[in-house]
């Protein structure tokens, strides 16, 4: 447990002395307040992406003519590194802007594009194994990040419920997801499309768990598209800033003194 409560909303509802309900009745509480499920729609997209794409790395880069498998290690690493600086970077932004939905939108938009080049092959260039690892890189900056900033997003909409129960039902729901969509993927990935088969210079085709990922990402686009719900943590926060003569000092969980 930390020494404190990591915002000042929290502190707020440790100084009234309020107990959070059972987890059950937090978790339906928050399927009925307005705006939770867009986020946690977003949340699992961008679990199930980057966790289908990690499970099947080395058919990934095998089929971009990354074969050696330290080229292949390399680039998983690579993958994993760039969603942590993208959760850090991009989600520090977020972190003080709470531009949630804009940011949300493009790293969305950014996924879409930058998966496809992880499946398409274009037969008059052939493999091109350096513009597969940057699509790799520039899916694992955009896609990461839309897992932390919609988890604060998910607790910025339904406070002052409970964050625990809000962050168990995404990664609940991400991982649950994620996990029934790994058969599909693994079904789509023998699954070939060829497009422009009568135009040599246009002639590719893109195999179908790409179409997967991408059709995962376009609908959550859409979807989050309608978001709207008043964000009540920050204007909580807000609201707590705005009055400067109150400091409140946390001693520990259990004991809290204000001063003025």
């Amino acid at each position: 447990k930390p020494p404190s409560p990591p915002s000042k909303s929290e502190i707020e509802k440790l100084v009234r002395g309020e107990k959070e309900p059972p987890f059950l009745e937090s978790v339906k509480k928050l399927f009925g307040t307005k705006g939770f499920s867009i986020p946690l729609a977003a949340f699992i997209c961008s679990i199930s992406i980057t966790n289908i794409v990690g499970t099947f790395i080395d058919e990934v880069m095998e089929r971009g003519g990354v074969t050696d498998q330290l080229g292949i290690d390399l680039a998983g690493a690579g993958f994993e590194l760039a969603i942590l600086v993208g959760g850090i970077v991009i989600g520090g932004y977020v972190d003080k802007t709470k531009r949630y939905k804009p940011v949300t939108l493009a790293c969305l938009l950014a996924t879409m594009f930058f998966v496809i080049p992880l499946g398409l092959t274009d037969h008059m260039i052939g493999n091109e194994p350096v513009l597969l690892v940057a699509a790799l890189l520039g899916l694992g900056l955009a896609c990461g990040p839309i897992q932390p900033i919609n988890a604060e997003l998910a607790v910025d909409v339904t406070y002052p419920s409970d964050e625990t129960a809000v962050e168990s039902v995404q990664q609940v729901g991400g991982n649950l997801v994620s996990a029934l969509m790994v058969p599909v993927a693994e079904w789509a990935l023998n699954q070939d499309y060829e497009f422009f088969k009568q135009i040599r210079p246009l002639d590719s085709d893109i195999r179908g768990d790409v179409l997967l990922l991408f059709t995962i990402a376009a609908v959550t686009l859409v979807y989050f598209t309608t978001f709207d719900a008043p964000l009540m943590r920050t204007e909580a926060d807000d609201e707590e800033g705005d009055d400067n003569s109150v400091v409140v000092d946390v001693v520990s969980a259990d004991s809290v003194l204000v001063e003025r």
